[in-house]
């Protein structure tokens, strides 16, 4: 369970309310819901993850864009590893969007960013997804499972991928992705019940967790999410068991 915020940057303030815009909130909800992980940018990380914080693992996120159009995306590296680690990270993170006229930019960079994490000692996790003019469907399970054998190939050792639906394919994307764990990504804020089915089929397929954000953070009830999320990840209970959390 990898609690992600991210978003300020990615998507602006309008994923925000006056509770959740504050970083500390965030930071609580990782403390207090026992997240194996945090993943935030360096500013972020620089100034709230500190102190009683610390008990959180760290993830640093190394690149970032804002939320433009365009059609050809490519996430620019902007944080060093070195100095991920001087912030006290356990892990970082990089965004590939394969399928962009710009992947191959992208391949030399994250290919450098793992050759240094791995100095260091400390896994890549890979936020891959397949974006842009070559890319016929997002949410296809060969481009999804394309983009798992990419993070594979290029050394993380985690790879977060959007769950489809197709919970047969998802097994094969899965096999894609080898001895990378893959964790799936929490997506926009939907209904608890449809939230949470996503999540047991992802696991039931053979998905370690997730890395979620909105549908924690933006929820009236974050840590009964947080509570009804360790329940079908870690324990095993069925949707209807987790759902009495709330």
């Amino acid at each position: 369970m990898i609690l992600a915020c991210d978003q300020g940057f990615e998507h602006g303030p309008s994923d925000f309310n006056l509770t959740n815009i504050d970083p500390e909130y965030i930071m609580d909800i990782a403390l207090e819901g026992g997240y194996d992980g945090v993943a935030v940018q360096a500013g972020f990380a620089e100034k709230y993850y500190g102190l009683h914080y610390k008990d959180v693992p760290l993830i640093v996120k190394l690149n970032a864009k804002a939320k433009l159009p365009e059609p050809d995306p490519w996430s620019r590296q902007h944080t060093s590893v070195d100095y991920a680690v001087k912030l006290g990270a356990s892990a970082v993170g990089y965004t590939l969007y394969h399928g962009s006229r710009y992947e191959n930019e992208q391949f030399v960079e994250l290919g450098r960013i793992v050759e240094e994490a791995h100095t260091y000692g400390i896994p890549v996790v890979v936020w891959n997804y397949p974006r842009g003019t070559l890319v016929k469907d997002e949410l296809g399970t060969d481009a999804i499972a394309y983009g798992a054998r990419l993070a594979l190939e290029l050394g993380a050792d985690m790879v977060k991928l959007k769950y489809n639906g197709d919970k047969e394919g998802f097994k094969w994307v899965l096999k894609c992705a080898g001895r990378a764990k893959v964790v799936i990504s929490g997506g926009k804020r939907v209904g608890d019940r449809s939230f949470l089915q996503k999540v047991w089929d992802a696991v039931d397929a053979g998905a370690v967790g997730i890395a979620v954000g909105r549908n924690v953070w933006q929820h009236e009830k974050p840590f009964a999410m947080t509570r009804a999320l360790r329940d079908v990840i870690f324990d095993g209970k069925s949707v209807d068991e987790a759902l009495k959390r709330f």
